[in-house]
Parts: C-alpha cells; sequence; structure tokens
C-alpha cells in the first residue's frame, strides 16, 4: 500500500519562558486542501543572547547573574548555578504561545522582564497561570498577569507550573520581553501520567447500500478508485472533493448549527481544546453520518481507496493489480458508469460491480481492523498540541470538513504533520467544505491542529450560525 506519510518528527517551537509545543470525466484528485510549506513560528524569538556582545545586553546579563540571582536564591531558597538562559521574544497580533510547564533538565526558576508600551488586559499577552488536578494536568487558568513595562515576573518550574500566554490582541502594539532560566538541582518528578484514549471499535455491519445514499456515484467507479490507490500509494495521501452528495452534506450542515446538539470541551489545555459532540444529543442525520463513518462497506471502500487492509475482503497489491487491469476493459466498469449516470436502486447490482473484492475464502488475519472517531467544533481558541506522551503507530487519517466555506488559513485550523525529532513539516491539511481527506502515517509522525486565532471571527461574521467550523474526525488502524 506504499510508504506511510514520514520518515523524522519535530521538537516543540522555543516560546517565552519555556520550549512551547509547536506554533500549531476523471476522478477529480485537487490538492487544493493539502499545502507543504514551513511551519508557522510565533512569536518570533532571538537565539540565546550570551553570544550578544552588545553593551546593554552584557550589562543586563551580568546584572541577572551577579546582582539579581543571589538575591532570587535567598528568596526562593533554592541553590542557583552561576548559569543562565536568556532571550528576546516579540509577540505582535495573534501570536500564543499555549499550555506548557517549562520542564527541562536543570531549570528551577523561570524569569520573564517585559519591554511593552501602556498595556491593558484588553489587549491579550496575558500570562496565564493554570490550576492542576489529580494526575497533574493542567486545569483552567487561575491567574493571568498583564504585563508592564519594566516589570519582572519569576516562578520556579515545577510538575505543576503550567503557564500560557494569551493571544495577543492589540493590532498596533508590540509584545516584546526578555526571559529565561535560572538553572539548579533537578526536581523529582511525579510518575507520567497516561490518559485513557477513545475506545476503538470494529467496523458497523451495513452493507453496501449505505455508499448509495451518502457517497458521489463517481467514488464507486472501479476506475476512479484504482486512479485514487495510485495517487495514494505513491503519496500515502488524497484529497475527494464532494465526497458526499450534495443534497446529503446539506442535511450534514444544516443539522451541526442547531442549538441543542450538545458540545463537551475536550482537553487538558497542554494537550488539546476544542469541542466534541455528545452523540446522544446528535440529530438523526448526524448519528447516520457517524454511522457511515464506522460502516463496514466504508472500511472496505477506503480499502480500495488506500490498498490497506482493512477489511477481510481487501484485495492484496497483487490481486488488487490484476482486477483493475480486467474492470479498466470488463464490464464491471461500463455498469459502474452507468449507475453514476442514472442513479437508479434497480441498476445498482451487487457491491462487487463497484467494490472491489478477492475471490475465495477470507485471508487468515491475527489483527481486526478497527476505529476510532468523533464529531469535532473548532473556533477562536481551539488547538491541539503535540505532546511527549503522544502516542504513535501505523494509521489511516481521515478527516472530513462541513461549515468551511470562506475559511481562510491565516485563521487557523489547519492539521500539520510533522516529523518526529525535526522540524520538518510534511504536510498541511486545510479545512475544505465536503472534502474527504486520507493521510497515513507511521510511528514517526506527529500532527496537531494550527491555534485558532481571533482573524476567525471574521468568518462568524458572514456566517452568525457558525463561529467555526466542523469536522468528521476519524482514524483507521488495519
Amino acid at each position: 500500500s506504499g510508504s506511510p506519510l514520514v520518515r523524522r518528527a519535530g521538537e516543540p517551537c522555543p516560546g517565552e519562558a519555556g520550549q512551547g509545543p509547536p506554533r500549531g470525466g476523471d476522478v477529480p484528485l485537487p490538492r487544493s486542501c493539502a499545502q507543504r510549506r514551513l511551519p508557522f513560528l510565533h512569536p518570533l524569538q532571538s537565539d540565546d543572547l550570551k553570544e550578544k556582545k552588545e553593551p546593554h545586553i552584557s550589562a543586563l546579563r551580568k546584572v541577572l547573574l551577579d546582582e539579581f540571582r543571589p538575591w532570587l536564591s535567598a528568596v526562593t531558597q533554592i541553590e542557583l548555578e552561576p548559569t543562565i538562559d536568556l532571550s528576546c521574544a516579540k509577540y505582535e497580533y495573534t501570536d500564543v504561545l499555549l499550555c506548557h510547564d517549562d520542564e527541562l533538565e536543570g531549570r528551577r526558576i523561570a524569569f520573564i522582564l517585559y519591554l511593552v508600551p501602556p498595556w491593558e488586559k484588553c489587549d491579550g499577552g496575558t500570562l496565564d497561570l493554570y490550576s492542576t488536578d489529580e494526575h497533574v494536568q493542567p486545569l483552567q487558568v487561575v491567574k493571568s498577569l498583564v504585563p508592564s513595562w519594566n516589570s519582572l515576573v519569576f516562578f520556579e518550574v515545577s510538575p505543576v507550573s503550567f503557564h500560557q500566554v494569551s493571544e495577543v490582541l492589540s493590532k498596533e502594539k508590540c509584545r516584546l520581553s526578555v526571559s529565561g532560566w535560572f538553572h539548579g538541582p533537578s526536581v523529582a518528578r511525579p510518575p507520567g501520567y497516561t490518559e485513557a484514549p477513545l475506545p476503538r471499535s470494529p467496523h458497523i455491519p451495513y452493507d453496501h447500500e449505505i455508499l448509495y445514499n451518502w457517497v458521489n456515484p463517481v467514488y464507486l467507479d472501479m476506475v476512479s478508485q484504482a486512479q485514487i490507490q495510485e495517487e495514494f500509494e505513491d503519496r500515502s495521501e488524497t484529497f475527494l472533493k464532494d465526497f458526499f452528495k450534495k443534497e446529503k452534506f446539506q442535511l450534514v450542515c444544516e443539522a451541526l448549527e442547531k442549538e441543542d446538539i450538545k458540545w463537551t470541551r475536550r482537553g487538558p489545555p497542554n494537550k488539546r481544546c476544542y469541542e466534541m459532540a455528545e452523540e446522544g444529543s446528535l440529530p438523526d442525520i448526524l448519528k447516520n453520518c457517524l454511522e457511515f463513518f464506522r460502516s463496514e462497506a466504508l472500511f472496505l471502500l477506503l480499502s480500495n481507496f488506500t490498498g490497506l487492509k482493512l477489511h477481510f475482503l481487501a484485495s492484496s497489491d497483487e490481486e488488487g493489480e490484476e482486477e483493475r487491469a480486467a474492470d479498466c476493459a470488463g464490464q464491471d466498469s461500463s455498469r459502474a458508469k452507468e449507475r453514476e449516470t442514472s442513479g437508479n436502486a434497480d441498476q445498482r447490482g451487487q457491491p462487487e460491480n463497484f467494490l472491489k473484492t478477492a475471490e475465495g475464502e477470507p485471508r487468515n488475519s491475527t489483527s481486526v481492523p478497527m476505529c476510532v472517531g468523533e464529531l469535532r467544533q473548532w473556533m477562536n481558541g481551539c488547538y491541539t498540541l503535540v505532546h511527549d506522551t503522544q502516542a504513535t503507530e501505523f494509521a489511516l487519517d481521515l478527516m472530513f470538513f462541513c461549515g468551511c466555506e470562506d475559511w481562510d488559513a491565516e485563521y487557523g485550523g489547519f492539521t500539520s504533520y510533522i516529523a518526529k525529532g525535526e522540524d520538518e513539516e510534511l504536510l498541511t491539511v486545510n479545512p475544505e467544505n465536503n472534502c474527504l481527506a486520507l493521510v497515513y502515517r507511521d510511528k514517526e509522525t506527529l500532527k496537531f491542529v494550527k491555534y485558532i486565532n481571533h482573524r476567525s471571527l471574521e468568518h462568524l461574521k458572514k456566517h452568525p450560525n457558525n463561529p467555526g467550523f466542523w469536522d468528521f474526525s476519524f482514524v483507521y488502524y488495519e
């Protein structure tokens, strides 16, 4: 089924007072919802200032080391080493540094010296401090410090020192600061907490009729499926525009705007922040849509799109090549095209006319294909982060987007794939209406959803019933 997306991975991007998380005829095969580009690195941060020879910077380092450090050590009762990390950070409109704890070997005291113009809380850019739960995970902001010219803030770096720099909301002001750490004996960390993952499940036994009800007929054509699989095996990604029938997609979008859907905020904030739908509160059309993504018929269709073995009837690579050659010349392809134009139920035939299946007995397999998924809502302030406890394995990611009309990439909300241990960005998936994105990743691939910034409120002005967008997010395992 080709190589998965990636070969390497990304360190968190540096930020104020800490290493923060990375700032977050033929079948159509559009590329408009995927781009490759360098990751956005915000805020702007200097290199370590110890290399700078300018007299004012040298004088500041000397004062901090020789005069401030002994006083700080006496006040905190922490023995501090005669070393210092020092850098400068510049935050401008929509820059943000999301929740993190600053912990790194040897860091004991973090400090920030503010060099800002007159600043108000409404300008954003506050230093927010979090409470923690019984698992030493951040809960909620309990104190916000507004930057002030020539003021200095410091705090002990510890397992509970979670903080963030909130989004800068001023278009005119620049939030400039000098920040760094003093070092000392490391503090013992509590055992790492591993949160319970969302439960996985095998497919739901729905037959091919569910595909006829939902899917654009062009994607049920054997020639189209072969074309999609060829691209997928080459690139480990594909993006299928207008995937749902127009009338079905319209019904889904209308249902998503209903006020009686219950949404739950998913955290903790050092890992994610978005709204997840409570399935029991969903109208029938959305429950049916979730069942579609969990259906046996879709598992098999995804196998045909990708070459992955997500169903026991999925062909092997060799069988697939033979069948694609036969289908291109045979009657099955002709019948599928007839269905595309007619849409008549009595002409549909059997599933093998559009779903590539292997002849004979099912394959022997020690694993059962599984999936896990959720319906998510995205708006200003939502994001996901790369984190230390993030599990990685071979998997197929599926994202299906709704409510994205007039969505601008500058708002954020795109999904970024990075290589473990490196800053290289491998792929960016932008939200696009009625587009199905499929990405195959390996154990060295991480992903995050870019923070949705204040600019996204422009979208709400154009679409009063939609503060952002929605996606059906699923992961499939062979």
